[in-house]
């Protein structure tokens, strides 16, 4: 009863506006590399690192 503050919840999700999968919001999208309308990250790349804009 103590720790019933910290239970679990539930994690945003948004669809993404070029490729329609979901993913976090204000985050680039892992499966095709946009964010904002525009390609951040080349397709097929590795999204880990990236600077945010």
């Amino acid at each position: 009863m103590r720790r019933s503050h910290q239970a679990l919840t539930a994690q945003a999700h948004a669809e993404c506006s070029n490729c329609g999968e979901l993913k976090r919001p204000h985050h680039v999208c892992v499966h095709c590399g946009h964010y904002d309308g525009r390609e951040v990250v080349g397709a097929g790349k590795e999204a880990k690192g990236v600077v945010r804009v």
